[in-house]
This record gives C-alpha cells, structure tokens and sequence, in this order.
C-alpha cells in the first residue's frame, strides 16, 4: 500500500491532477465560509449554537448534503443538489422520452446536447429552492440573550438575523436568490473541472467533501463517554465494510460465444460472465426516498395538521415504515429504468453468444429479469437496512440524530461509494503505468508468489 502511494507521485499527470483536485475544492471550502450579503454572522452564530442538536433531523440533513451551507447562510447554501436533481430528472426522462433516448445513442455530440439542458434546467430549480431557502434567513427568529459582563444566558428574544432591524425588501430577496443561484452554478462548474482536470467525479466529490467536513464538528459537539465511543467506532467501521461489500458485489452470469468455422479455422467458443451489479442503483433510492419525506411534515405543519406532521417526523414508526416502502420501491424502479433485458437478449442474439441452457430470444430475457429482481431484492434489503439503522442506534443509545445518521443512509453510501471511486481511477492510473495497483486480485498474487 505505501510503495503504492509513492507510485502515485511518480507520474506527472496524476501529480497534476491530485494537485488540481485538492486545489478545486480548497476553492469550495472557501465559498462556503462567505456568508450571503446582509447576514449578521454573530447573531447566526449564536442561532446555531442554541439549536444545536434540536433542529429538525430532516432539514439538518439536507445541511449535510450542501456542505453545512444551509446552516452557515454561506454563498454555497444550496450546493450542489439542485444540479444532481436536474441530472436525474433527465436520466429519468431518457428512458421514458423515446426523442432524448435516441438523441442519447447519437454519441458524444448527443450527450454534450443532453449536459447543456441539464445545465438551463438547473437554474430554475436553484430560484425555487433559494425563494425557500431564504425564508429561514426572513423576519424575526428566537436569539439567546446575553449578559454583557457575566455571558450568562438571559433567556431568548426575537432578533433578525439580517444587519438592522427592518424585513427584508423585496431587492434584497432577489439578491439572495440570485447570489444562491450563482454560487450552485459556480459549483457546477468547479465539478465539471475536478471531472475533466482532477481525479474523479467532480460532483460527488464535492458532495463528499461537505460529509466529511461536517463530521468532526457533530462528533465535538456530541460531547460522548468512552464507551459510547468505542461502540460508536465499532457500528462506523461494520457498517463501511457492509457497505463496501454490498456495492462490490456481482453476480456473474456466464455468456458462451457460438462457434464459427471458416475453412479450417474455428473461432470463438470462449466463455465469458456478464457482471451484474447486486446495488445497481446505487445511493438513488434513499435519495429519492430521502427527498420525499423531507417536505411533508413541513407542508402539514405549514397547514396547521400538526398531527399528521408528528406522526410523519423524524423516527416516528410511520416515517420508518415509509422510508422501507420508498426505499424498496426506488430501487426497483430505477433498476427497470436502468436496465433492459429484453434489449441485452437481442443484442446477445446478434453477436452470437448465449447462455449455457437458456435458448436465445424471450427465455433468455426472462432469464436475466428473474436474477435481477433476486439480486434487486437484496440490494434493496440492504439499502433499507443502511437507511433506518441511524433510527435504531439512536433509539436503542439515547445518541444525537445528527451523529447516527453518519453511521447510516445517504452519508456512508455516498462516501464510500466515491472513495471506491476515486481508488479504482488511482487504480487505473497506476496499472497503465506498468506500476502495481492498490487493488491486487488473488491470481496476481499467486502468479507473484
């Protein structure tokens, strides 16, 4: 592992790349330590300090995902996610819109058009969740009150958190809208740049980036016994190698090539295995999932049926009985979208491989949609697992929200997703070298031995 990381400052351009990186998201860091135009930063400050820990666990975990912006009122506020939402959007409508499904086949040139209406349907999505972003920056919110010379506590008043003491006109509003949305744009560009110019995928790097970031200050701030620590480490490290080993793993379904003679030649017959992914959605189903029940409890409380929106809260037993159902149904759904067996049978059929007792055509179809709902259905087993098992630790130790949803859900499935990412493109980089990789397969080893 270490003569593996020497290699990697031995080739120029992964030296340039790793550089190019870690400057591009030193540039992140910086914009989400800026704080918008007419924010108070002391009175935010103290915001943050009173309801740490007692926020509401679904807005928080949004802040999460944006890096911290929406808690800090910092340029980034929104992140990235309003452009992962319009990429997904438009992944969705590529295998639904037969137009955007053949302009896809149409090569680089179709995916660069597919990337630039991508790109325009991120801004409105920025100025709809910015106009809702900015309502908890508006008006009066509940501030401690300090003791000039002692600092004790005096009780909390309603103070704004924007410099004076008059509302927010309508010109400042546009001006924060237009200030979120830039910065998500600006973020979208120094991803695509980490992409083509770094090591990676830009996106989901930044996205990482904004997880790990946030750990060290929830972990300070849960203030834990030696114990609950200890315990804390051992969940942490068997749920990353659960996950590792969910998102590594395939099924093999091995492919025969016919045999073909030509004079006195005979070619193909060789056995190969087409790899099935057991998680081949990935981290979108708790996305989605994650997404849909953000807002509900927010919208019945905004309606005044505040026992519907208890009921739908964080850790209630509904909210975790909807988060399986979604997580379930999200993982098959994209997994229909994603993949078509009825289009991989004809195209096996064409270039005259088969597999071994399956007959070519509808059987074989039927063959591979039967495996990949079994391996579907354990995927999403998993997932839902991993989505509620913050719920269970926090409810069985007495932990902060916060703190165990790091120990599950979207957070660990996407770091871990990217640091495997970003290893196999070190990996790659390595082993095109003539160097020796991180990742070593047992026949290399015994050939070495």
């Amino acid at each position: 592992m270490l003569q593996s990381v020497v290699n990697i400052f031995r080739i120029p351009e992964l030296r340039k790349r790793l550089f190019m990186t870690f400057v591009l998201l030193g540039v992140y860091r910086i914009g989400w330590n800026i704080p918008m135009p007419g924010i108070d930063p002391e009175k935010l400050r103290l915001l943050q300090e009173s309801n740490q820990g007692g926020g509401n666990p679904l807005i928080e975990f949004l802040n999460i995902i944006s890096g911290g912006g929406l808690q800090q009122a910092s340029l980034f506020s929104l992140g990235i996610m309003p452009y992962i939402s319009s990429s997904i959007i438009f992944s969705l409508l590529v295998k639904v819109i037969p137009a955007l499904e053949k302009l896809s086949k149409e090569g680089s040139a179709g995916q660069r058009k597919i990337n630039q209406w991508t790109r325009y349907a991120t801004i409105p999505i920025c100025i709809v969740q910015a106009a809702f972003t900015i309502q908890q920056f508006r008006g009066f919110v509940p501030l401690p009150v300090l003791d000039p010379v002692s600092g004790a506590s005096l009780g909390t008043a309603s103070q704004s958190l924007i410099f004076g003491s008059e509302l927010p006109g309508m010109w400042l509003s546009m001006g924060w809208i237009l200030t979120l949305t830039t910065g998500t744009m600006f973020l979208m560009w120094v991803g695509e740049q980490i992409t083509e110019t770094g090591v990676g995928n830009g996106i989901s790097l930044l996205i990482m980036a904004g997880i790990v970031a946030q750990l060290p200050q929830t972990l300070f701030a849960a203030n834990l016994s030696a114990a609950a620590g200890f315990l804390l480490t051992g969940l942490f490290v068997v749920v990353i190698l659960g996950v590792v080993f969910i998102t590594k793993g395939q099924r093999k379904i091995p492919v025969q090539y016919a045999k073909i003679t030509r004079g006195r030649k005979v070619m193909g017959g060789q056995r190969h295995y087409m790899p099935l992914k057991v998680n081949m959605a990935g981290v979108m189903p708790v996305i989605f999932a994650s997404a849909l029940l953000a807002f509900p409890p927010l919208l019945f409380e905004w309606v005044g049926l505040d026992t519907i929106s208890a009921a739908l809260g964080y850790g209630k037993f509904l909210w975790s009985l909807l988060y399986v159902v979604l997580t379930f149904f999200f993982a098959f759904f994209w997994v229909a979208l994603m993949f078509n067996p009825v289009e991989m049978s004809k195209n096996m059929k064409e270039y005259g491989s088969f597999i071994p007792g399956i007959r070519p055509g509808r059987p074989t179809a039927e063959h591979l949609e039967k495996i990949m709902n079994r391996i579907t259905l354990a995927g999403a087993s998993f997932l839902a697992f991993i989505a509620i098992l913050p719920v269970i630790i926090a409810d069985s130790l007495g932990l902060p929200d916060m703190l165990t949803i790091y120990l599950g859900g979207t957070t660990i499935l996407i770091v871990v997703s990217v640091a495997l990412d970003v290893v196999d493109k070190l990996n790659s980089y390595l082993v095109m070298r003539n160097y020796e990789g991180f990742l070593r397969t047992g026949k290399e080893s015994r050939r070495d031995d």
